[in-house]
Formats: C-alpha cells, structure tokens, sequence
C-alpha cells in the first residue's frame, strides 16, 4: 500500500467513531477542485509513509481507536488493498472506505468479504456533467452506476455526497443529479473549501450556507435525505 498521509484522530471522517484516516496516493481524476493534489499529481506526490509504520500505529492504537477511514486518492486503485483490509480487520478495527465508484467489481468483492463497514461514494455531478467536473475526458459512467447499484441494493451502510462548487455546479445540475440518485440513501452536499493544495483553483468558489441549503431542499422531493454538510445551518 502507497500511504502518503495519516490522519492520527478524527471525529469526523467516520461517523460515530473515533478514528484514524489514512490517505493513499494516486487518483483516476483529476477534478480541479480536489483538495488533494500533493496526492493525486504524480509530479507532486509526497513520500510515502511506510506500511511497516502505520501498522505498528494500528497495533498501538487498539482499544483507544474504534475504525480507520480510509481515502486518498482513490483506494481501490491499490493492488494489495485487500491484504490489508484484512490485517486491519484482525486487529479488531471497523473500515470506512471512501472511492469516486469506478472499481463496482473490486468494491462488491471487498464488500461480500466483510472487510469493509462503511463506504462514501463520491457523486461528482450530473451525468451529462461528470467529465468538465472530474478533468478526464472519458468518465467510466457505466463503472459508476453500476457502484451506486451496489450500495443501494445491499445492506452496507453508505452515503453519497458530492462537493457543490461554484463554476462547475449549478442549480440545474443538482436537481438533474438528484433525480439520477434518486432514492432513501444518505446524500450530503458539501460546500467548496480552498485547502491550499488544490489541482485547478481558478474560477472556483464556494456557495453561500443558504444556496446550500436552497440545493438540498431542492433535492429532497427526489433525495429525502439529502443534507448540507458543514455549514452553520441545517435543514
């Protein structure tokens, strides 16, 4: 596994639990937007952590973590990374995965084999949008939905969420994207935020807390769960 970062302690990443996140290298996007280009630009790539270290912090940890969050870049790009999902299971930890959606057979294997107990699922855009807000010509719909059919056919917990943007988003867009989603899953829009380490930041910015609000109340009659994550107001 390539780790370029850890996390030590979160509350957020993993809700309801106490946890480490750890973040791998290397992403099938390129969404401008990303907050994380040190790990998914091949020419700005960090070193990488030493597997040997974060399984001995994992050792460490047991009984004082609950789980690991596990993201990046795009975990499931990783060759090995179901020898370690399995190491980190015995350990006795619970694994929240978050990926874009475009390995559904990989993610369906790691899913029968109980190494995973949560994912977030990435939903860039609208489908006729997913190439502008992603950065790769092509984008794998079809890998895509058939990941969405996955989770929301199976009994994992999940969620699906989607970074609301200005400049790549619009109102149009996310009510085309709700009626695409629609269903009873847990579904947060996230507000823009400019890290500092961002692939593509010109032209970016972030909606207000009440046109956040405006959108998920759009998409509920499609989405009923949908909610504005990380404001100051809810719905």
């Amino acid at each position: 596994m390539r780790f370029k970062g850890l996390q030590k302690l979160t509350l957020l990443d993993y809700p309801g639990m106490v946890a480490c996140t750890l973040f791998t290298g290397g992403c099938n996007f390129r969404c401008p937007f990303c907050q994380n280009a040190s790990l998914v630009l091949p020419d700005h790539r960090s070193e990488d952590i030493p597997e040997e270290e974060v399984y001995d912090f994992l050792k460490k940890r047991v009984g004082i973590l609950d789980g690991v969050a596990l993201t990046g870049g795009e975990p499931l790009l990783e060759p090995d990374i179901k020898d370690f999902l399995r190491a980190v299971k015995a350990m006795g930890y619970r694994i929240k995965l978050d990926t874009n959606g475009t390995s559904p057979d990989l993610l369906a294997e790691i899913i029968s084999e109980g190494l995973i107990d949560r994912v977030a699922m990435d939903i860039k855009s609208s489908p006729a949008n997913y190439a502008r807000v992603t950065g790769v010509p092509r984008p794998p719909m079809e890998r895509i939905e058939k990941s969405m059919k996955i989770l929301m056919e199976g009994t994992l917990p999940f969620e699906f969420r989607t970074t609301v943007v200005r400049g790549l988003h619009d109102e149009e867009d996310l009510l085309s994207l709700a009626k695409w989603i629609a269903g009873d899953e847990e579904y947060y829009l996230q507000q823009y935020r400019d890290s500092g380490d961002l692939i593509a930041p010109d032209g970016l910015s972030a909606y207000s807390d009440e046109e956040m609000l405006h959108f998920a109340s759009m998409m509920k009659p499609y989405v009923p769960c949908a909610q504005a994550r990380g404001i100051t107001n809810t719905i």
